[in-house]
C-alpha cells in the first residue's frame, strides 16, 4: 500500500510526458527536450511536498471524503494543482539559490552548480513557471474556475517576489546593518515570502475546485492561514538557533547568514546599548566565535522563553480564531486546525 506521498508523486512522471509533449510539438531539438525534462525532475521531486499533498487534503477534508473515496478524476485533478504548488516552489528555489549563492538543496547540489548548467538556470526556472499554466490551461480551461485558478498563481508568484524583494534588500549577506531590520519588516517579509504560497494557496486551490468560492469564504481561510503561515516561519527562525540539528537535520546558519529573522529582531527590540554593540559586530559574520558571541546575547535576553511565550499566545489565538468560522457556506474550521495542529510545538 503506497503512502499519499507516493501516489501523489507517482502522478509526475505522466506530467513530465505531458510537457516533453508540449516541446515535440514546437519541433525543438531533443537536446533541448531531454534538459527540460531533467530540469523538471530534479527541482520538483524529492522535497517533502508538504504543499502539494495540502491541496488534495484540503479538497479531501472539503468533500468529507478519505482519500480513497476519491474519483480518479478527482485525485487526479487535485494532485495536478498540488504538483502546481511544487512547480511554483521549484521555480522560486532555482531562482533563489543563484541570488543566494547557495550550494546545496534537498541534500544535492543547487541546480546552477550543476556541470554545465549555470545561468542557465535562470531561463530553466522560468520555465519551471511557465508549465503551470499549460498544465491549467490542458486541464481547467472548461471549469467555470479557471481564471481564478489562474489569477490565484499570478497574484501569489507576486506577493511571493515582494517578500523576497523586501528580504534581499533588508538583509544582504554581503552588507551588515542591522538598523534595518524590525519585527515589523520580518512579519511583512515572511507573509508574503513564504505564508501566501505555502499556507494560502494550496487551501484557496482546493476551494475553488471543491466550489467553495464567494469571496467571504476566500478571506475567512486567508485571515487564519497568513498569520499561521507567519508563525511557522518564526517557528523555523527559532529552531534554526534552538533546534537539536539531529532532530532537525541540518546545522543553523541563519546568524552567519545575516537573515533578518524573528530571534535577531527579537534581541534587537530587547537588548541594551552595550549588547546591540555586540549584536552590531558579530551578527552576520561567517564565524563560531562570533556565532557564540551573538547566541551569548540572546540567552541574556531570553529569547527563546520570548518564543515559547509567543508559540502560546498565537496558538490560542488562532485557535479562537479557527472556533468562529462561518461554515454555512461549506468551508470548514477543520482544515484550518489541521494545519496548527500539524506545526504546533513541532521540533523540524
Amino acid at each position: 500500500m503506497s503512502t499519499p506521498k507516493e501516489k501523489f508523486e507517482a502522478q509526475f512522471p505522466s506530467i513530465v510526458e505531458e510537457l516533453e509533449n508540449v516541446l515535440k510539438a514546437t519541433k525543438i531539438a531533443p537536446e533541448a527536450i531531454e534538459w527540460y525534462k531533467k530540469s523538471l525532475v530534479y527541482n520538483s521531486v524529492g522535497g517533502k511536498a508538504n504543499r502539494g499533498l495540502s491541496v488534495i487534503d484540503t479538497y479531501r477534508l472539503l468533500k468529507n471524503k478519505s482519500l480513497d473515496e476519491l474519483s480518479e478524476e478527482e485525485y487526479k485533478k487535485a494532485a495536478l494543482l498540488g504538483w502546481c504548488v511544487e512547480l511554483l516552489q521549484a521555480y522560486f528555489l532555482v531562482a533563489d539559490d543563484i541570488m543566494d549563492s547557495s550550494i546545496t538543496r534537498r541534500g544535492q547540489p543547487c541546480w546552477y552548480k550543476n556541470p554545465k548548467v549555470g545561468m542557465i538556470a535562470i531561463n530553466d526556472a522560468f520555465m519551471l513557471e511557465a508549465a503551470i499554466y499549460i498544465l491549467l490551461k490542458n486541464h481547467f480551461k472548461k471549469e467555470a474556475y479557471y481564471i481564478d485558478l489562474v489569477e490565484l498563481f499570478h497574484e501569489v508568484t507576486f506577493q511571493t517576489e515582494l517578500g523576497q524583494l523586501l528580504d534581499l534588500l533588508t538583509a544582504p549577506e554581503d552588507e551588515v546593518d542591522l538598523s534595518k531590520f524590525s519585527l515589523e519588516k520580518h512579519s511583512y517579509i515572511v507573509t508574503y515570502k513564504t505564508a501566501f504560497y505555502s499556507f494560502y494557496l494550496p487551501v484557496a486551490l482546493a476551494m475553488y475546485m471543491a466550489g467553495i468560492t464567494s469571496p467571504e469564504d476566500l478571506k475567512q481561510a486567508e485571515d487564519i492561514l497568513l498569520p499561521l503561515g507567519e508563525y511557522f516561519q518564526v517557528q523555523d527562525d527559532y529552531l534554526d538557533c534552538y533546534g537539536d540539528p539531529a532532530v532537525i537535520g541540518k546545522i543553523g546558519t541563519d546568524i552567519q547568514d545575516n537573515k533578518c529573522g524573528w530571534v535577531i529582531n527579537k534581541a534587537l527590540q530587547k537588548a541594551n546599548p552595550e549588547q546591540r554593540k555586540i549584536l552590531d559586530e558579530n551578527y552576520g559574520v561567517k564565524s563560531s566565535e562570533t556565532e557564540a558571541k551573538v547566541k551569548a546575547v540572546f540567552d541574556e535576553l531570553n529569547i527563546a522563553q520570548d518564543f515559547l511565550d509567543y508559540e502560546e499566545k498565537i496558538a490560542a489565538d488562532l485557535r479562537a480564531r479557527i472556533a468562529k468560522v462561518d461554515e454555512s457556506r461549506g468551508f470548514k474550521g477543520e482544515v484550518l486546525e489541521i494545519f496548527l495542529n500539524k506545526i504546533y510545538k513541532r521540533q523540524k
